[in-house]
């Protein structure tokens, strides 16, 4: 089993930025893909960010690319998603997920391991 806890979500301004951290506990995902999913109120759960288990392949959600930056360090068993230049409709619970294969998704039904969630909300 594979535990997920996100952590750094919170309010910021448009235009401003966080960094959101998950770590990993219970077994080391290093040859997991690991991504962000978040959900706004109302809507479905939607794709964010994708890292292989080596990082050197990543994919975007057309919506976040050039403001959203995914990245894994396999010695702490953590990825992380730098979001700049945020904006309103980046309001979302952000969540953090893993998949046992070395292939990028961007199903959330592809994700059997999950996080609890964290708050971004991003104020006019």
């Amino acid at each position: 089993q594979v535990q997920l806890v996100e952590s750094g979500g919170g309010l910021v301004q448009a235009g401003g930025s966080l960094r959101l951290s998950c770590a990993a506990s219970g077994r080391t995902v290093s040859s997991y893909t690991l991504a962000w999913f978040r959900q706004a109120p109302g809507k479905e759960r939607e794709f964010v960010a994708a890292a292989r288990w080596n990082a050197g392949s990543t994919y975007y959600a057309d919506s976040v690319k050039g403001r959203f930056t995914i990245s894994r360090d396999n010695t702490k068993n953590t990825v992380y998603l730098q979001m700049n230049s945020l904006k309103p409709e980046d309001t979302a619970v952000y969540y953090c997920a893993a998949r046992m294969s070395t292939l990028l998704s961007l199903s959330q039904y592809e994700y059997g391991y999950w996080g609890q969630g964290t708050q971004v909300t991003v104020s006019s």
